[in-house]
């Protein structure tokens, strides 16, 4: 992975995502439909985003290494 990916990919589980959820999070206050599962898609996907910035930190950290 290169760094400008990694560093695509830490924006947007560390801004991108949260930002989104909180906003869907609100839309239960408007009467959105689906508001819980768009909630509870972007948290997870932003799970998925954080595991995979610490998996490929990991990985470039044990390449440093040696």
């Amino acid at each position: 992975m290169s760094n400008k990916t990694y560093d695509i990919i830490k924006a947007v589980a560390l801004f991108a995502v949260p930002v989104l959820a909180f906003a869907a999070s609100l839309c239960s206050i408007w009467n959105v439909p689906y508001c819980e599962q768009i909630t509870a898609t972007l948290t997870a996907l932003d799970t998925l985003l954080g595991a995979i910035v610490i998996v490929a930190k990991k990985l470039y950290d044990g390449k440093k290494e040696s």
